[in-house]
C-alpha cells in the first residue's frame, strides 16, 4: 500500500488528478491501470511504493516522458502535446503512449531520480513589486540582487522583462518577454538598475543549454501553453544573457555573499520565491539570521514570495496562496506562479 494513503501505488498514480480532463489525467490514469495489470509501469515504479507521497515520483515519469518527446524521439506522442502545437484528444494517447513507455522503460526509471523543479519566470513580478517598495523605503536604486534557490536564474532577469500590470508598466519595451496581466493595482513607479547578480540552488540547472531548457521545460505541464511560451521567451533571455547559479546551499552561500564589501550606496537584495516548501526549517532560519546580522554592515532587503508559515511546523503548506513580503511586512499575495498580484488595502 501507498506509505501514509492507505493507496495502493496504482491508485495513488489514478487519484493524483481524480479525472480524464487533460492529457495527464488521462497519462496517469492509464499508467495507474498499467501498473494494477503488471505492465511495464510495475517494473519502472519498482522500489517506490512506500515513496512518501511529497516524492511524486508520477510526475517525474511523466517529466521524463515529456523530455523524450521534447527530443523528437516521439513525434507521434509530440500530437498531443498543447504547448508543442498538438491537438489530439488526450483519450486517444494511450496506445500511442504505451509503446514508448515500454521502449524508454530504463530512461523512464533513471527518471523517477531526477528532482522535480521548475523556474517559474512569472514570479519576477513579486519581486519586481518588492524591489519597488525597497527603492522608496530605502532611496538607494542600484541593486546587488541575490537568490537562494535560484534554478537555472531566470527570476534574476526582472529588470529585462516587460511586465504589464494594472495601471502601470515596467522594464524595456522591446523585450522578448513579456508578461501581461500583473495586477498589482496602485503598485506605482520607481527606478532601479541591477548592477551585480547571483543566485545559488543545491542543483542549479544550466539554462542557456538544451538539455538545461529541457529539463525546466519537462516538469511545466504541457497544458498550460502560456506558461510554456513565457518559459520558451525566458529560455532566449538565458542564452543571450546568462547568469551563474553556484551549487550550495542557501544560508551558507548567503552568508558568504553578504560578508562580501560592498558600496554604501549599493542595495543587496535576497530574494527567493515559493521555497520554504521544500527547505528545512534549520536552513530557512539560518538564511534569515545571516540577513539579520548582515544589517548592521550594508544596505540589505529581504524579499520573499512564499506559501505562509510561522515557524512552527517543518516546511510551509503549498496549499495557501503564496504571500509578498519586504523584510517581513506583508504587501499582498500572488498566484503560485506569480501573476495576477493583489496588493493590500
Amino acid at each position: 500500500m501507498g506509505a501514509f494513503t492507505g493507496e495502493s501505488l496504482g491508485e495513488r498514480l489514478r487519484n493524483h488528478f481524480g479525472h480524464r480532463h487533460h492529457l495527464y489525467g488521462v497519462l496517469l490514469d492509464e499508467i495507474g491501470l498499467d501498473w494494477e495489470r503488471g505492465g511495464v509501469s510495475r517494473d519502472i515504479f519498482a522500489g517506490w511504493e512506500q515513496a512518501r507521497p511529497q516524492a511524486l515520483p508520477q510526475l517525474r515519469l511523466l517529466a521524463g516522458l515529456f523530455r523524450v518527446v521534447l527530443r523528437g524521439e516521439a513525434p507521434d506522442l509530440a500530437e498531443f502535446y498543447p504547448c508543442l502545437g498538438g491537438l489530439r484528444d488526450p483519450e486517444q494517447v494511450w496506445p500511442i503512449a504505451q509503446p514508448v513507455i515500454e521502449a524508454y522503460a530504463a530512461e523512464l526509471r533513471s527518471a523517477l531520480d531526477v528532482h522535480p523543479q521548475t523556474n517559474e519566470v512569472g514570479r519576477c513580478v513579486a519581486l519586481h513589486v518588492g524591489l519597488v517598495h525597497a527603492v522608496r523605503a530605502t532611496g538607494l536604486s542600484r541593486v546587488r540582487l541575490l537568490e537562494p534557490g535560484a534554478s537555472g536564474g531566470l527570476g534574476l532577469q526582472v529588470d529585462r522583462v516587460r511586465l504589464l500590470g494594472d495601471g502601470w508598466r515596467a522594464g524595456p519595451a522591446d523585450s522578448g518577454l513579456i508578461i501581461d496581466g500583473c495586477g498589482a493595482r496602485g503598485l506605482g513607479h520607481a527606478a532601479y538598475e541591477i548592477v551585480q547578480r547571483a543566485g545559488c540552488d543545491i542543483d542549479p540547472v544550466d539554462a542557456s543549454t538544451r538539455e538545461g531548457a529541457d529539463y525546466l521545460t519537462s516538469f511545466v505541464w504541457p497544458f498550460h501553453v502560456e506558461r510554456h511560451e513565457r518559459l520558451r521567451a525566458a529560455l532566449a533571455l538565458a542564452r543571450e544573457h546568462p547568469v551563474v547559479v553556484d551549487r550550495a546551499p542557501a544560508s551558507a552561500w548567503v552568508r558568504e555573499r553578504l560578508a562580501e564589501p560592498v558600496p554604501d550606496d549599493l542595495l543587496t537584495v535576497v530574494w527567493h520565491s515559493v521555497t520554504r516548501i521544500y527547505w528545512p526549517r534549520a536552513e530557512t532560519q539560518a538564511m534569515e539570521a545571516a540577513i539579520e546580522e548582515a544589517r548592521a554592515r550594508i544596505p540589505v532587503v529581504h524579499i520573499a514570495m512564499e506559501h505562509p508559515w510561522d515557524g512552527s511546523t517543518p516546511q510551509a503548506d503549498a496549499g495557501e496562496l503564496p504571500v509578498i513580503e519586504v523584510d517581513g511586512v506583508r504587501l499582498g499575495h500572488a498566484s503560485h506562479h506569480g501573476p495576477p498580484v493583489v496588493l493590500d488595502g
